[in-house]
């Protein structure tokens, strides 16, 4: 078999390698009213500096998206404000009761108490495994501290890694997860959105990798 000349399987290889990536265009998918959302979502267009995105709350899914297995990528920022600041990526979904989500609490990431700080990256599994179940029957397992700690009301970047059987969160590009867990349920795929509770959390730059 004849070697392929460099440069032509340079191309094939680059191709091959970034084929899965997706790069989402927040904006342009909420002019076109390609988000599932309801009339008392608030919702607004963002732009600051390489900050290209939107400003939510509740969870927006992307219409006639579905989502298996890979990484999710996304900016966050979120506020200090106690018990008022929640946002992340919900996956996996069926509509707004049934879903998986990995989601931050900006407002615990610099708290001096110790335990507060172990509270800032959750896994849930709605609607059998919520928060307050997991913390109470499982703690410290389905969350966790994260590494390194961002201030509470700087943008931050999020890799969340879904696998067949688990998932991983990194954050600032730290080559160490700051949370592992073993997903609590069978679904394989389902929908995929901006999840926010509380005062609105700000989503920008989001990046999907399918395996």
């Amino acid at each position: 078999m004849k070697k392929l000349p460099f440069l032509i399987a340079l191309i094939l290889v680059t191709s091959f390698t970034t084929s899965y990536a997706q790069r989402i265009d927040l904006i342009n998918l909420y002019k076109t009213h390609k988000l599932i959302t309801y009339p008392n979502y608030n919702i607004s267009v963002l732009n600051e500096g390489d900050k290209h995105g939107l400003s939510q709350n509740d969870i927006i899914w992307l219409k006639d998206f579905s989502f298996s297995t890979g990484s999710i990528e996304l900016d966050m920022r979120g506020k200090n404000v106690f018990q008022q600041s929640f946002l992340g990526i919900a996956f996996h979904g069926i509509d707004t009761i049934t879903y998986d989500a990995i989601y931050f609490r900006p407002f615990n990431f610099q708290s001096p108490d110790a335990l507060r700080k172990k509270h800032t990256v959750q896994y849930i599994s709605q609607p059998d495994y919520p928060w307050e179940r997991l913390r109470n029957e499982y703690p410290l397992v389905y969350e966790n501290a994260v590494n390194p700690f961002p201030e509470a009301t700087d943008w931050f970047h999020a890799r969340i890694v879904v696998e067949k059987d688990s998932i991983k969160v990194y954050v600032n590009h730290s080559a160490k997860a700051s949370l592992k867990v073993k997903k609590l349920n069978s679904r394989t795929n389902g929908l995929l959105g901006l999840w926010n509770f509380g005062l609105d959390g700000n989503f920008a730059n989001l990046v999907i990798k399918k395996d």
